[in-house]
C-alpha cells in the first residue's frame, strides 16, 4: 500500500470518528426517533424527551422549552421516540443524556411503567427528573409531574355532555387511547364521573391510540354494533374528527353529541365549525416551560421541584350549557398550540 493510501485511510478513519463522536453527543442513540442541541452558552444542561416530534403537542412542548431555555440561559438537548409507546428509543435518550451531563430532565412517558428503570439510575446519579403531561406509574418514580389534571378534563367534558343531552336518555359510545396508558384511563374515567354514568353504561367501547383513521373505523363499528349511539367521548381531538368524518358518511354529524379533549388548533377550530360541541384545552407550552426553570433552580440553589403541578385546563365551546363553566372559541384559538 502506498504512502498516499496509507494516508488517505488514515484521514478517512479519523474522519469517521469525529462524526460518531458528534453524533454520540447530539444525538440520542438507537430506537431514538431524534435528537439536537440547543446551545445555551455553557448553561445549565437540560434534557426534554418526548414521546414523538410529529404530534402537535409535543411539537409545541418543545417550543416552551426552547424558549424557556433561551431566556434562562440554559443549553437544552431534545429526543423523542420514533413512534408513541417507543419505549426502548427513551431509555437510550434518557442514557444519554445522563452521560452527557444533564442536570435535569423533562419527559412525556411512552410507557409509565417499563421507563421507570432508567428514571431511577438516573435520579440515582443526581439527576432531577420531571414528568411532564403523562404521570409514570408509579407518580412518585420522578421528582416532580407538570400536567393536566387529566381527570379534571374528562370531568369538564362529562358535565358539559350530561348538561347539552337536556334529560335524553344517553346512548354512549366511548373512544380510548390504549389499554393501560394512565392518560387515556384518567380522561375515560374522568368523563364518566362528569356524565354520572358508570362503564356498564357505555354501548360501545373502542381503542383508537388517538389516530385519526383509527377513530373513524372504531365509529363505524361502533354504528353497526349499536346504531342509536348519540353521545361520543374521545380521548382526543384528532379521533373525534375521525368520529365526525364517519357520522357524516351516515348522515348523522348533526344528531350525535362528540366531546374531547386536548385544545390543539385543529380540534378547537374543529369546536368553532360545529364538528365537535366541546373540548377540554391543555397547555403544553406552559409544562414545558416551568420545567426547565424547575431544572435551573435546582442547578442554581439544588432545591429540588416536587409533587404535582397542575398546568391547567379550560372547557372550549360556542354551545354553552347552564351551570357549566367555559371559554368560547375565541379565548380557545388565541391559546391552542398545534
Amino acid at each position: 500500500m502506498s504512502r498516499t493510501t496509507r494516508l488517505s485511510s488514515s484521514l478517512l478513519r479519523a474522519a469517521a470518528a469525529t462524526v460518531v463522536a458528534a453524533l454520540t453527543l447530539t444525538a440520542c442513540g438507537s430506537g431514538s426517533g431524534t435528537g439536537s442541541t440547543s446551545s445555551g452558552s455553557g448553561g445549565v444542561k437540560v434534557g426534554l424527551i418526548t414521546k414523538t416530534d410529529t404530534n402537535p403537542f409535543f411539537v409545541k412542548m418543545k417550543e416552551g422549552a426552547e424558549k424557556a431555555a433561551k431566556e434562562n440561559g440554559a443549553e437544552l438537548s431534545t429526543a423523542a421516540g420514533k413512534f408513541d409507546g417507543d419505549n426502548a428509543g427513551q431509555v437510550t435518550a434518557i442514557e444519554n443524556m445522563v452521560a452527557a451531563g444533564v442536570k435535569g430532565i423533562l419527559i412525556t412517558p411512552s410507557d409509565s411503567k417499563a421507563i421507570v428503570p432508567a428514571i431511577q439510575k438516573a435520579r440515582a446519579k443526581g439527576v432531577l427528573v420531571i414528568a411532564l403531561d403523562s404521570p409514570t406509574d408509579p407518580e412518585s418514580a420522578v421528582d416532580a409531574l407538570f400536567a393536566t389534571d387529566n381527570v379534571k378534563a374528562g370531568e369538564l367534558i362529562g358535565e358539559y355532555a350530561k348538561a347539552a343531552m337536556k334529560g335524553k336518555s344517553a346512548k354512549i359510545a366511548t373512544l380510548d387511547l390504549a389499554p393501560g396508558v394512565s392518560v387515556g384511563v384518567q380522561r375515560h374515567d374522568g368523563f364518566l364521573k362528569g356524565f354520572g354514568a358508570t362503564d356498564k353504561d357505555i354501548l360501545c367501547a373502542q381503542d383508537t391510540g388517538g389516530d385519526q383513521a383509527k377513530g373513524q373505523t372504531a365509529m363505524e363499528n361502533c354504528l353497526q354494533k349499536e346504531p342509536g349511539i348519540n353521545v361520543v367521548y374521545t380521548v382526543n381531538e384528532p379521533a373525534a374528527l375521525g368520529v365526525y368524518t364517519a357520522l357524516k358518511a351516515k348522515g348523522r354529524e348533526k344528531d350525535v353529541l362528540i366531546v374531547s379533549v386536548d385544545g390543539g388548533c385543529t380540534g378547537t377550530q374543529a369546536v368553532k365549525d360545529g364538528k365537535i360541541a366541546a373540548t377540554s384545552q391543555q397547555y403544553p407550552l406552559k409544562m414545558a416551560a416551568e420545567g426547565v426553570k424547575a431544572v435551573v433552580t435546582y442547578a442554581k440553589d439544588g432545591k429540588k421541584a416536587s409533587g404535582y403541578t397542575d398546568t391547567g385546563v379550560t372547557l372550549i365551546t360556542d354551545k354553552t350549557q347552564a351551570g357549566v363553566t367555559s371559554k368560547d372559541t375565541a379565548y380557545g384559538l388565541e391559546n391552542c398550540w398545534g
